[in-house]
């Protein structure tokens, strides 16, 4: 039995601390419930009770996956999870889980696939002779740091293995979570084996809170970026997704303030709404933002060729037309005004070797 907004009026009041108000029942076999009442900048347990959130195993049989899009700036990248609690209303990856058997929508943020032989997996294909060192990426869909990380701790896992391998890696999250892996990463650092991205939305944590519901606070991501520089770890902004009409005003005090924290490099996307995140986002603007609702959404289509989403390569991440431009001319010149680095940070790739692999020393 699946329920809906058209089904359920009460169901709104019953989704509390979660992005979207679209429950479904699953149809996999359930190995756990958890609640995570870890404070990350505004969570309180009230917030969370409702709709709880059930844990699955994932069994996948490998970790590493390969990136073939242009749009991408790596070739690999790792996620331990399927599904994310930070329950992001606008989260492009939404739809994956509709592939297997659950909704976009409360499923996504609810019911989370763990894989729990993430590092044990990562290890092998990294001692296979058929890898080549190169960057892998940690949350290449969902996010690596999210609350069940706290519990599970298949990141710090999968550093583990990099470091011992010495193989780079680069991470995005907008997780404070983060700083809890400093002492790996800041060796890794040292050797310019890793760096960090953090996730900025808004600044304004009353719309923060009802767009990204589970994740860290404003101030929290700002103080995290802080502890990274501080801690010898190249750390960068990522602007992500700049959402016009209503958090594209907020992309130069974004990026000074950032800056001021700390971070070296900058990036941003714009907002892309693929398949049924179309319809969730959609709602939550009627919910938070009705008096905006039709302006949102009628910038996002002036950037899209008249549409709420474009698949293509080399435009999907920036958008098109005279608003994508006014976009990229604002983040180019508050970037060079705050002194972001220009090019992209290089991580090394010639120390890497195989743990008891004595060839690889020489």
């Amino acid at each position: 039995m699946s329920i809906s907004r058209r089904n359920d009026k009460n169901l709104l009041s019953r989704a509390h601390g979660r992005g979207s108000d679209v429950l479904n029942e699953g149809r996999f076999e359930k190995l756990s419930r958890e609640t995570d009442l870890e404070n990350y900048g505004w969570i309180d347990e009230e917030d969370i009770s409702s709709v709880k959130t059930e844990v699955y195993k994932d069994s996948s049989r490998r970790i590493i996956t390969e990136n073939k899009s242009p749009d991408i700036g790596f070739n690999f990248s790792i996620n331990a999870y399927r599904g994310c609690e930070h329950g992001c209303a606008y989260c492009y990856a939404r739809p994956t889980h509709e592939y297997l058997g659950h909704s976009a929508g409360l499923d996504f943020e609810s019911k989370i696939y763990v894989k729990e032989l993430a590092p044990e997996l990562l290890r092998e294909e990294l001692m296979a002779k058929k890898w080549r060192p190169d960057t892998i990426m940690m949350s290449g869909v969902t996010d690596c740091y999210q609350p069940l990380e706290r519990k599970y701790k298949l990141t710090r896992g999968c550093l583990r293995v990099l470091a011992d391998f010495k193989n780079p890696v680069g991470l995005i999250t907008k997780n404070s979570l983060i700083t809890r892996d400093i002492d790996i990463l800041s060796e890794m650092a040292e050797q310019g084996l890793a760096l960090a991205f953090i996730s900025v939305t808004t600044l304004d944590p009353d719309l923060g809170r009802k767009l990204e519901p589970r994740s860290s606070s404003p101030e929290m991501r700002l103080r995290t970026i802080e502890s990274l520089s501080k801690a010898g770890i190249p750390v960068g902004v990522n602007i992500a997704p700049v959402i016009p009409g209503l958090t594209d005003h907020e992309m130069p005090l974004i990026l000074e303030r950032a800056r001021s924290a700390g971070a070296q490099m900058a990036g941003y996307t714009a907002l892309r709404l693929p398949f049924s995140v179309t319809e969730i986002f959609s709602e939550w603007l009627a919910k938070h933002r009705p008096e905006s609702r039709e302006k949102i959404l009628g910038q996002v289509r002036a950037m899209r060729g008249g549409d709420l989403n474009d698949p293509n390569f080399n435009s999907r991440m920036r958008g098109e037309g005279p608003k994508a431009e006014n976009l990229q001319t604002m983040f180019n010149v508050f970037s060079k005004k705050f002194g972001y680095l220009e090019k992209d940070f290089q991580l090394r790739t010639d120390l890497f070797s195989r743990p008891g692999d004595q060839l690889g020393l020489f």
